[in-house]
């Protein structure tokens, strides 16, 4: 819940920050490594995230409007119920990445890689890879789609 709002953090080692329900609307986080932070319900709206590494971050329900995640490292990040409207995921890596009820119309996946990107099941068990249905309202343009293919 910490309130860190323009908070000016490029490059800052943050790896496994408990941040839940922090306020980081509009900070520069500019190739921080956020390795292994719990970003749960964070307002993340307006952030920059450029180059950042969120391996194995939390960032369930977290509010990603307009967040700038270009070439952003999201390996294995949980984004469950996530709030991705018009951030810019250009080039962005989400390997095996969870979009479990993301949204994400808007987003900006040109060139992003999704290989293994899935959703869970109403069962919470079973992984389906994400489909363009998915991905409705996203901009895919070159991103290699879950199942490896790329998208024209």
């Amino acid at each position: 819940g910490a309130y860190l709002i323009l908070a000016n953090l490029p490059g800052a080692d943050l790896t496994g920050a408990y941040l839940k329900g922090a306020y980081l609307m509009r900070a520069n986080l500019m190739r921080a490594d956020l390795t292994g932070a719990d970003l749960t319900g964070a307002n993340l709206i307006g952030a920059n995230l450029t180059g950042a590494d969120l391996t194995e971050a939390k960032l369930t329900e977290a509010k990603l409007t307009k967040a700038v995640l270009t070439e952003a490292n999201l390996i294995l990040a949980n984004l469950t119920g996530a709030d991705l409207k018009g951030a810019d995921l250009t080039g962005a890596y989400l390997f095996r990445a969870n979009l479990t009820g993301a949204v994400l119309t808007g987003a900006v996946l040109t060139e992003a890689n999704l290989t293994g990107a899935y959703r869970l099941e109403p069962d919470w068990i079973t992984k389906v890879l994400l489909t363009e249905a998915d991905l409705k309202g996203a901009i895919l343009t070159g991103a290699t789609m879950p199942d490896g293919s790329i998208h024209n």
